[in-house]
């Protein structure tokens, strides 16, 4: 009798098995050293057209193939889409943007300018600088320094400077400095008053509230040199050279006379003796026109002689007149 089958029929039937099994062990490693079989493009090739200004529009695909030991697994392929932005399109969105943000900064309440601050005025009140820049509930963006600047002096001659700041959100600063009156100038039974630079401006206080130089003119003085073109700096009424003369005579004028103008023979006074004396319009050598006029009337008077008109405004020849 064989091996077989001196063998049971359980252990035929396990032998049978291990046989099955080993067998299927030697097909699987051959699997495994077997190699992978190439993988192709499932599309077709197509024409190359030749390459042209624009861009092209097709769309990238890609393929991936994973494999396992002995399993060949392919994956779809994937798509993706490609965006492309044109300049036209960037340009509307740049535009939008701008018009928003134009359309917000006129219409928000936080870029409106609220009442302007004012400093360094003392006389001119605030209210009436806010009025003539008009800038309260405008936008912050539309104002100027320099044509806020332009509108205060052009309105106010009264002033040397005005400085003006703006700030974001909304607020506007001003510093303005106002001149100072050296003289009070009367004629024609009006008076103004005259800074050190010889610019006339109208009084805001009672004539009183300040102590200055009062001349009283019998015409209209000639009028200083010009300003600057294209400055807001108003004409001198009279020079800063007549100024300096008025200031030299008044600190010499005798008690209870009052300075005065006369077109033709100049600045002088009325002596409360009887006479008036005259000494020019220009202050070159009125120290030696002050010493010529006293040295005059100190030998007059010694003299006896009460003249009724003295005029030193050549000192190198002085004269006077006696009365009818």
């Amino acid at each position: 009798m064989s091996e077989k089958s001196s063998l049971s029929r359980a252990e035929a039937v396990r032998l049978r098995r291990r046989e099955q099994s080993q067998k299927r062990v030697v097909k699987s490693s051959q699997q495994i050293t077997r190699p992978l079989p190439a993988i192709t493009s499932r599309e077709t090739v197509r024409y190359a057209a030749p390459k042209t200004t624009h861009r092209s529009k097709t769309r990238r695909r890609y393929q991936a193939a994973f494999s396992m030991q002995g399993v060949p697994i392919h994956l779809p392929t994937i798509t993706m889409p490609r965006f492309e932005v044109g300049w036209r399109l960037l340009s509307f969105f740049i535009s939008l943007l701008l018009g928003t943000a134009l359309y917000l900064a006129w219409t928000l309440p936080m870029f409106r300018v609220n009442v302007p601050q004012v400093t360094g005025n003392q006389r001119i009140k605030t209210d009436e600088i806010n009025a003539v820049l008009d800038a309260t509930g405008q936008p912050i963006f539309t104002l100027l320094p320099s044509d806020l600047e332009n509108r205060i002096l052009s309105n106010y001659p009264e002033l040397v400077s005005a400085k003006v700041s703006i700030s974001l959100q909304n607020i506007v600063s001003v510093n303005v400095t106002e001149r100072q009156p050296v003289i009070l100038w009367r004629v024609n039974g009006a008076y103004t008053w005259i800074d050190e630079t010889g610019v006339a401006f109208h009084p805001r206080v009672p004539e009183g509230a300040y102590k200055l130089i009062s001349v009283n003119a019998l015409a209209t003085p000639p009028h200083g040199p010009p300003a600057e073109k294209g400055s807001y700096t108003p004409t001198p009424y009279i020079s800063e050279d007549m100024v300096k003369a008025i200031q030299m005579l008044a600190a010499k004028i005798p008690a209870g006379s009052n300075l005065m103008y006369d077109p033709h023979y100049g600045l002088g006074w009325s002596d409360s003796r009887g006479w008036q004396a005259y000494f020019g319009s220009d202050s070159q050598d009125m120290d030696m026109r002050l010493r010529v006029y006293q040295a005059l009337v100190d030998s007059l008077l010694q003299r006896g002689i009460y003249p009724v008109f003295i005029n030193v405004q050549y000192p190198n020849a002085p004269y006077y007149r006696l009365g009818q």
